[in-house]
């Protein structure tokens, strides 16, 4: 399979950090359909595992897969100060209100926009999951031209009196050990959270969740870009508005299982959208385990087919 990879310059953050620039990379024949991959909180590319898009470039798809602003080998920004109390800035978004945030997912969607540009990409199959299926709506709702399709994997539109994520969920994933920890504290945790957040009918083996986490461990480890991430959620409030505008071909797939991001996120999205599909799975949570692949992907490349 043949791989491209670089870096893209997509626009410029606050400060002196300078423009953000994106770490791609581009699979698969440059004539086949495009289809963008957009990961979510705090997670590198990597997690669209590489035998993942290999499957995908298979069935004569283009495969972009990148690191988002703040994560993996990506752009990172400077600590911001004078942000709100989380608990306010939650409470803010449990009533679907923006907060003060050093950028936002309207800027992260522009992100992937300009990785387009810079790719000579016109418009493309977007994918997003959890984080990325936000910044996904936000690209589908903004850029209508450019968007074939749209999927949304275990995410929310973060409208107004959703039920939150179970606590232990949300805090297993935003409080890790301390960022100066030894490698194997930073694994061993890696494996608790997926205990915690994974699909209970499809766990993935112990053993493979340290060795995936390792392989991010080693390329990038930079914790601090999850809270500025997690900030760009909270300041861009509920997405409603933006669901109402899509009018790309539109499959939300949603584990029910998920603790972190209940089912009702997706069917709040598949409600706003018109004509969008929802799917839910079975023993799903909030993972794309292997034993899944073949059911996602099929998902995936039904919608693709709905505009030819």
């Amino acid at each position: 399979m043949e791989v491209r990879s670089g870096f893209a310059e997509v626009g410029a953050v606050s400060g002196p950090a300078g423009p953000v620039k994106l770490y791609y990379e581009d699979m698969g024949d440059v004539d086949d359909p495009p289809v963008l991959l957009i990961m979510g909180l705090g997670a590198q590319m990597l997690l669209w595992r590489t035998a993942f898009c290999e499957r995908l470039v298979g069935s004569g798809l283009r495969v972009i897969r990148y690191d988002n602003r703040d994560v993996g080998l990506s752009t990172k920004s400077e600590r911001q100060r004078g942000e709100q109390p989380l608990v306010a800035r939650l409470a803010r978004s449990w009533l679907g209100l923006p907060s003060k945030a050093a950028y936002t997912l309207e800027d992260m969607a522009d992100d992937a926009a300009a990785l387009l540009d810079h790719l000579d990409i016109g418009h493309a199959h977007i994918v997003g999951a959890s984080m990325g299926g936000m910044i996904a709506q936000v690209f589908a709702a903004r850029f209508p031209e450019r968007s074939k399709t749209l999927a949304v994997i275990f995410s929310s539109n973060n409208h107004r009196f959703l039920p939150p994520p179970a606590p232990r969920a949300l805090l297993a994933l935003l409080k890790g050990p301390p960022p100066d920890s030894p490698r194997d504290v930073i694994l061993d945790n890696a494996v608790r959270v997926s205990k915690i957040i994974g699909s209970p009918r499809y766990p993935t083996p112990d053993e493979q969740v340290r060795t995936d986490a390792a392989e991010s461990y080693d390329r990038n480890f930079h914790p601090w870009g999850v809270a500025r991430q997690f900030s760009a959620i909270l300041g861009s409030g509920s997405l409603l508005r933006y669901d109402r505008r899509i009018v790309a071909p539109t499959v939300v797939i949603h584990g029910r299982a998920d603790k972190l991001m209940r089912p009702f996120g997706g069917r709040a999205i598949a409600r706003a959208i018109d004509g969008a599909r929802l799917v839910l799975v079975d023993g799903m949570g909030h993972d794309l385990p292997q034993q899944l692949w073949d059911r996602v992907i099929g998902e995936l490349t039904s919608n693709f087919s709905a505009v030819g």
